[in-house]
């Protein structure tokens, strides 16, 4: 039989499942319908350039890719599809499958998205970090300016500097395509390095504007925590700065950043549509945008549900990534105080109010005496210190069982 927490935890799985295909299908019904609302059809795309095309060939074309029929017939028709992963083929000349083409599409995009992620925390975090550490100093006020320039410059206009100045002035790097045109007849570390040229810019456009968010958001998680009272505790215990941020501090913190991350998986599909229209990179985000300039709607669905996907994918990352940074509580952790010192008059935070166990770091259970050394750093800096009597600040905390 399961026990109560594998019961539980079952249920919960159950019910996240159960919450993910609901919304998946109503951003599919959303979807379907919106872009259907969108002036012109397939079939204008292919007959208003041609003379010869009258109301006949038009007819003739709707009623091939099942357009002729009423919308909503039109979307349960492709919800049994989906269903059975058939995404249909494409409108457009080739009439290939849209599976193949996204599949095609999907590891470059990828690549250079997972790439500019990677970058964007290693250069990120460590200037959240330390700007929050170093609050008003020159290092904080020269990042804020630099974060601030990195806001207000639009990623276009970023990526045609780049391409002005070091692809038409100095040619240090290509400014459009993937791979040059001697790409077949070079070794395997000559077609790497070629490929590692043609994306320099298209990371490096990517991670400016990133870094500038994920650093004011760093920054901004990172002063919160460091006001907090087990962070003063800490310091009172005589901890090395170092200890104090990266062992106390910055677990804390990270955790807005994961929701930020979690959101930002399903960008990966919307934030390439202008990089890789503008280097003209073989990507799925300019394969969505030519397939929404030819109304080609079996592959704009296709899009829109693996960014559905995306979506729900990094919802999930995010509480994954809550497990890691943050596991629970310590079992059986408790508040022992002396018989002088009763719970109602006990105003410091680690001790339980309400005789429910405190969520204690691991910190406060490592040295009994770390209270008074806490009562002395805190005496004076806090209205409520005073208010507590000897007994609670003298009071220790222990595992019990």
């Amino acid at each position: 039989m399961f026990t109560n927490e594998t019961t539980s935890f079952i249920l919960r799985c159950v019910r996240k499942t159960i919450w993910m295909l609901l919304v998946l299908w109503g951003i599919t019904l959303v979807s379907f319908f919106v872009i259907h609302l969108a002036p012109g059809t397939p079939t204008d795309m292919q007959t208003t350039l041609n003379p010869l095309a009258g109301e006949a060939a038009r007819a003739r074309l709707e009623a091939l890719y099942g357009i002729d029929r009423p919308l909503y017939i039109q979307y349960f028709d492709w919800l049994s599809r989906i269903v059975q992963l058939d995404f249909g083929n494409s409108m457009s000349s080739d009439a290939r499958p849209v599976i193949e083409k996204i599949a095609e599409r999907l590891p470059l995009t990828i690549g250079i998205n997972v790439i500019s992620l990677l970058l964007t925390l290693l250069i990120a975090v460590p200037i959240g970090v330390l700007s929050a550490w170093k609050q008003g100093s020159l290092f904080d006020k020269g990042m804020t300016v630099l974060v601030f320039l990195g806001f207000a410059m639009p990623g276009f206009w970023l990526a045609l500097l780049l391409m002005l100045y070091t692809g038409l002035e100095h040619q240090w790097l290509p400014i459009s395509g993937l791979m040059s045109l001697d790409y077949e007849s070079l070794s395997f570390w000559g077609k790497l390095m070629d490929l590692g040229r043609h994306l320099v810019l298209p990371i490096t456009v990517i991670t400016v504007g990133s870094v500038a968010g994920m650093s004011r958001f760093m920054r901004s998680s990172m002063l919160e925590v460091l006001r907090q009272d087990f962070i003063l505790t800490a310091k009172a215990k005589g901890l090395p700065a170092r200890v104090v941020i990266f062992r106390h501090a910055l677990r804390n913190a990270l955790l807005p950043v994961i929701t930020l991350l979690g959101l930002s998986v399903p960008g990966l599909i919307g934030g390439s549509v202008i990089i890789e229209t503008i280097f003209a990179l073989p990507g799925l985000g300019q394969l969505f945008y030519a397939a929404v300039m030819a109304r080609d709607y079996p592959l704009i669905m296709g899009n829109l549900v693996l960014g559905a996907v995306l979506t729900l994918a990094g919802n999930m990352l995010a509480d994954i990534g809550y497990g890691l940074a943050d596991p629970p509580p310590f079992p059986g952790v408790e508040c022992s105080l002396s018989a002088s010192a009763s719970s109602s008059s006990c105003l410091w935070p680690p001790c339980s109010l309400r005789g429910s166990p405190p969520m204690i770091p691991r910190h406060y259970t490592s040295n009994p005496s770390w209270c008074r050394r806490a009562r002395s750093f805190l005496w004076g800096r806090m209205p409520w210190a005073g208010m507590c009597s000897h007994a609670c600040f003298t009071a220790h905390v222990s595992r019990s069982g």
